[in-house]
């Protein structure tokens, strides 16, 4: 049998382009809107407020690279050690009090990487807005490597040269070279750790 697709519609493509004149008053149009300046207004004080204040509370050793579209909270409870490399889009939250994020050398963080040292309760007859938040530090060892879109939970500590797998979801304690992988993160492999002064360069 031979299928034919005369019967499948074909859009003109010339009446769906806009051609350069209509482009141009798009454009400018949306200069002159407001609306999407005052959007700009509010992102730019979001970044403020999750990256440029924070960023400054943040302790860190030398020769740290940290994304520019970093997001943190409570940055003066989180500590990184040397040559930390914090990849686009990572959270990093710690506690108001004792929900501490501490890191040894050399940590490594793919992109969308979300480390949290609080979370909600979430007790019956409450919403949970308005629960109290619960916080456990987190604890992160020398050469530890956590991939892309990774969840690390409070009370969490992770061993040195310990592999975290992309989309990992972590809620327990990971041993010293351990690879783990999953949600939540199960054991998959070995590392052998070799720990040695931090990567400058």
């Amino acid at each position: 049998m031979t299928v034919t697709t005369d019967h499948i519609f074909k859009p003109d493509l010339k009446k769906l382009t806009l051609n350069k004149t209509k482009r141009g008053i798009r454009a400018v149009l949306s200069l002159l809107d407001p609306r999407a300046w005052l959007h700009l207004l509010r992102i730019v004080n979001y970044y403020n407020h999750t990256h440029v204040a924070q960023r400054r509370l943040l302790q860190t050793g030398d020769a740290c690279t940290i994304s520019p579209t970093g997001s943190f909270a409570n940055a003066g409870n989180i500590h990184l050690g040397q040559a930390a490399h914090i990849g686009a889009n990572c959270s990093l939250w710690a506690g108001q009090t004792h929900g501490t994020i501490r890191a040894g050398d050399n940590l490594l963080l793919g992109p969308n990487v979300t480390i949290t040292a609080a979370n909600y309760d979430f007790h019956a007859g409450t919403p949970v807005t308005k629960q109290p938040m619960a916080e456990q530090p987190v604890t992160l060892g020398h050469d530890v490597w956590i991939g892309a879109n990774a969840v690390i939970l409070p009370g969490v500590s992770i061993g040195d040269g310990a592999i975290i797998g992309a989309g990992t979801v972590v809620t327990r304690n990971v041993p010293a070279g351990a690879v783990v992988a999953g949600s939540p993160a199960k054991a998959i492999g070995q590392r052998q750790v070799v720990v040695g002064p931090a990567i400058t360069a």
